[in-house]
């Protein structure tokens, strides 16, 4: 089963571009379809209140559960103090079974990896070349597991991308995605150097197309088993451990 683990979905309200504007999936299940997808995690665009904005992802996982995969998006800096419960919302009453977070919002805080630790959830952050941080993340946080998308730099700073490779080499907790990532040959260097056990496969959708997202990686030749893991079997692993509540707490609450 191939697993998209990078895709926007719902409103925004910014109105500086698409990605605050709004994530519509109708084109992107439909070329994700011809392309052997068969489920996606799907998280917020930028938005003025991420409460708000996981609802509606909420909504679009309800209607088809078997399809897609919720991940809670907060705002480290504005959401503070209220994370955990923004968290415990998206996993006990949503389902979810990661967060997603972004530097051009806020730089992730210690709150966001205790409600992760808290519910053992993987965490999406995109540090938009400031790759030093996932090396302090694993050191403070090796229990909580963290996948930078576009290894690393989706400014194609190539850099960036090689000393996020060294931090998948050397830390257990460190993860990367394949999505928006042009330099091919960087790419294979990451799955060579760290293992196929490290990098997920991932769109960016729905603004690139999962079908070239997805040719990237079946062009890199790996064997079945290890493109297995990153077309799927990667993201399953991390979102194994998920403390989902117990039918008694609360699901379906308002």
């Amino acid at each position: 089963m191939i697993i998209d683990c990078h895709c926007h979905a719902g409103p925004g309200d910014g109105f500086t571009g698409p990605w605050d504007s709004g994530a519509p999936l109708r084109d992107y299940a439909r070329r994700a379809a011809r392309a052997g997808i068969a489920r996606t995690v799907i998280f917020a665009a930028f938005h003025s209140d991420y409460g708000r904005a996981n609802a509606a992802v909420a909504r679009i996982v309800a209607a088809q559960p078997q399809r897609w995969i919720g991940f809670v998006f907060v705002h480290a800096a504005r959401d503070r103090g209220r994370i955990r419960e923004l968290v415990r919302t998206g996993v006990d009453d949503y389902g979810f079974v990661g967060i997603k977070l972004h530097r051009h919002d806020a730089n992730i805080s210690r709150e966001v990896c205790e409600a992760a630790r808290e519910h053992a959830l993987p965490v999406i952050y995109d540090v938009v070349g400031e790759v030093a941080q996932a090396e302090l993340l694993a050191q403070e946080f090796p229990d909580v597991n963290f996948i930078v998308p576009h290894l690393g730099s989706f400014a194609d700073d190539w850099r960036a991308q090689h000393a996020l490779i060294d931090t998948l080499v050397r830390r257990d907790n460190i993860h990367t995605d394949t999505s928006g990532v042009r330099r091919f040959d960087v790419l294979l260097e990451a799955v060579r150097r760290a293992g196929a056990h490290k990098v997920l496969f991932g769109s960016d959708g729905p603004w690139l197309h999962p079908g070239v997202e997805l040719a990237k990686v079946r062009a890199l030749g790996l064997s079945p088993s290890d493109e297995a893991l990153v077309t799927g079997g990667n993201l399953l692993r991390l979102t194994a451990r998920v403390r989902l509540p117990l039918p008694h707490r609360g699901r379906g609450r308002g």
